[in-house]
């Protein structure tokens, strides 16, 4: 009895989120959820709670041993990163901006995924793996680049990788670390390269959050998929519409700290959620 009642929840849900985004004019908010399908892991499984501690901000800066480390992780797990593709998430988002009912794409995503799956103009909150930026300088390099630069540094650096982390790396032992060479800035020769993301412990640019703001502020409602927001880089933009009554649907695995601010709530996996959703629009 439970599970059916569930069911029709679900259903009634779906039907919900349809009808909001047939009336157009939406902005969409992704996390790490959406790119679970393309082989990227998130930061948090089902229950809500953080599996991967990745290095912060302070930690990258503070010493060239901590660069070493990351850089190193990153070397190894950059490929596998780079190689994932977009998921029917990823296509039916694109699908919803290619109909003209989506106003914005905001990422909390750095892996470009949107942007493969043919979606266009997506603000990327966090930053994208595939560039890199001199602290010092400001000097940017592209990552394919950047690790055609490590791999010559580093051509018998062979370890045995572990799991892909969220952030493109994979964890190494102290020993496989090293000896690493770590990148320098081809301008000013400084090793305090970082990719060109948002670590923890950095905020956003004001520039993009008071665009997002902006976004979110002229749409007809706020559509949340694959986040637990957590983080209140995205928070912010679900606290901001539920106090401006504008709508809010989420539909993510497992709990989310905006569930009390939904409108709309939605359980699901996104692949086929949002693939089915399209569909539907489409009739």
């Amino acid at each position: 009895m439970e599970a059916a009642r569930t069911t029709a929840l679900d259903q009634t849900a779906h039907e919900r989120l349809v009808e909001l985004l047939r009336g157009g004019n939406v902005t969409v908010l992704t996390g790490a959820g959406l790119s679970t399908e393309s082989g990227i892991p998130d930061y948090r499984g089902p229950d809500g709670k953080r599996r991967v501690v990745p290095m912060t901000y302070g930690q990258f800066v503070a010493s060239p041993a901590n660069r070493q480390r990351y850089w190193a992780r990153s070397f190894v797990g950059w490929r596998r990163f780079a190689g994932a593709r977009p998921n029917d998430g990823h296509r039916a988002v694109a699908d919803l901006q290619r109909l003209g009912l989506v106003r914005a794409i905001i990422t909390q995503n750095v892996d470009g995924l949107h942007q493969l799956a043919g979606a266009r103009d997506v603000v990327e909150l966090h930053g994208n793996l595939a560039l890199a930026r001199c602290l010092d300088c400001g000097e940017t390099a592209h990552r394919a680049d950047l690790d055609g630069r490590l791999l010559e540094a580093n051509p018998h650096f062979e370890v045995i990788a572990g799991e892909l982390r969220p952030d493109g790396d994979v964890v190494l032992s102290d020993e496989a670390v090293a000896g690493f060479h770590t990148p320098r800035c081809l301008v000013c020769q400084s090793d305090l390269v970082k990719p060109d993301v948002v670590f923890f412990g950095e905020s956003v640019p004001k520039t993009i959050v008071e665009q997002c703001f902006s976004y979110v502020e002229a749409s007809l409602g706020l559509v949340v998929l694959g986040s637990s927001l957590q983080v209140m880089s995205g928070y912010r933009f679900v606290r901001h519409a539920a106090a401006s009554a504008i709508p809010v649907a989420i539909v993510t695995r497992g709990p989310s700290r905006g569930d009390d601010k939904a409108t709309i709530r939605l359980d699901a996996p996104l692949g086929v959620t949002l693939s089915k959703i399209v569909q539907d629009l489409q009739r």
